[in-house]
């Protein structure tokens, strides 16, 4: 093993020693037998020890805190599916599919969701909170945030059409294998498509319902889910939405400061 790699993995076993270290103590020890240690210490510390290397943080020691505190609560953990070795859709913010992929397990099951516990997950992720203060504004949202409509936004954040958008949010959403057809219930893409069209303040409704009046019969022969491929012809909209360009603007001037 590589000296670096084997450094970053003592490292990750340190800051994991660390947390439970931290766990309680008897108010008098006499001896070291009356020391816990947990049985399933080792398969923490494997089990940290990968999830670290999938997700790669940009801050270690701030990740690691989430990661244990979600462990503790039984919560959806901070952690990528698999470690991303493509980062062309990494964006200035840091977000990447497999980042918010991650934010969408852990907050999607919550229905709304609060201000409050988003700016939390997201620091968890070691994302910049300027760049989710930015989305935030571009998205007109409250204390309390639809979580599918910021998903939405997010997905745009990492593509540069509103074609490209929609790809990637049934890539992510979908429950087929890795590299299959990227399916989607219908229902999700009509929320996601509706929401970045008004988003975007050119499209006027009757094109919305055009354009998904076009999609329906292909639908219904797919028992009620689409997939990338019944819409990425559709040139008319593989051009850069107004809220996208927006976006940008403000990604640079926060970057600038």
């Amino acid at each position: 093993m590589h000296r670096s790699a084997r450094f970053h993995i003592c490292k990750l076993e340190f800051i994991a020693m660390c947390y439970i270290a931290a766990m309680p103590l008897p108010d008098t020890v006499f001896c070291a037998q009356q020391i816990h240690i947990p049985a399933k210490l080792p398969d923490i510390l494997k089990n940290f020890t990968k999830a670290a290397i999938r997700t790669q943080p940009e801050d270690l020691l701030l990740w690691s805190a989430a990661y244990f505190h979600a462990l503790s609560k039984g919560e959806s953990l901070p952690v990528k599916d698999r470690f991303e070795m493509n980062a062309t859709h990494k964006t200035d913010s840091g977000l990447t599919p497999g980042l918010l992929k991650t934010l969408h397990k852990q907050l999607s099951p919550s229905g709304p969701v609060s201000k409050e516990e988003l700016q939390k997950k997201w620091k968890g992720l070691c994302l910049p909170m300027d760049q989710l203060e930015t989305m935030l504004s571009l998205g007109s949202f409250g204390s309390d945030i639809d979580w599918m409509d910021f998903f939405a936004l997010a997905c745009s954040a990492l593509a540069a059409t509103l074609i490209s958008s929609l790809k990637i949010a049934c890539e992510i959403l979908t429950e087929d294998e890795e590299g299959g057809a990227a399916r989607i219930p219908f229902n999700t893409f009509v929320k996601l498509y509706t929401y970045l069209s008004h988003l975007d303040g050119d499209v006027p409704q009757y094109h919305i319902d055009n354009y998904l009046s076009g999609l329906r019969a292909q639908v219904e022969l797919q028992r009620g889910m689409i997939k990338p491929l019944d819409f990425i012809h559709w040139e008319d909209m593989d051009s850069t939405p107004s809220y996208l360009s927006k976006c940008a603007r403000e990604t640079s001037r926060t970057d600038s400061e």
